[in-house]
């Protein structure tokens, strides 16, 4: 597995997008268009705090890859990977990586609960910060998330 370099000057609420997928410059700027608009719903809207990592060095980069990058991190439920399938989809959906670890869980049957569909999912780019809000203040859980994206037919989230 290889180093990548650290993540330095994410701010404790910002929501991370790592750019792991370099084959579509406009689809990129799409992306990040999106996730810079203002979000909530009705009377409430909220603005981005969007932390960006768009650097070659992340290239391909594994999830596990990724993890190890940003494990130093305390303050981050979830990190947005925008891979390959970002780039090539039409509707852009983000790789949502869980954060949590082993040692983090009272033990391992906690753990498999936890990630019972596994430690990630895709969200539509409209869906990041919701993801990111409501795990960060513990309002809902990965899970949550992840069943939620299960049972679309394309196995992604998008939020209302």
């Amino acid at each position: 597995m290889r180093a990548l370099p650290a993540v330095t000057g994410r701010d404790e609420f910002d929501v991370l997008v790592v750019r792991t997928g370099y084959h579509d410059d406009q689809a990129w700027q799409n992306v990040t268009a999106v996730l810079m608009k203002p979000w909530g719903g009705g009377d409430r809207q909220y603005d981005a705090h969007v932390h960006f990592i768009d650097d070659l060095a992340w290239a391909e980069a594994t999830v596990d890859e990724a993890l190890n990058a940003v494990c130093a991190d305390e303050n981050l439920a979830v990190v947005f990977l925008a891979d390959r399938t970002t780039m090539q989809v039409e509707s852009h959906p983000l790789l949502a990586v869980n954060t949590l670890t082993r040692e983090e869980c009272v033990d391992d049957e906690d753990y498999e609960q936890l990630t019972e569909l596994g430690r990630e999912f895709r969200t539509v780019p409209a869906g990041v910060h919701d993801v990111h809000a409501n795990l960060s203040i513990g309002n809902l859980g990965f899970e949550e998330y992840a069943a939620w994206a299960h049972d679309d037919p394309e196995g992604i989230y998008r939020s209302c």
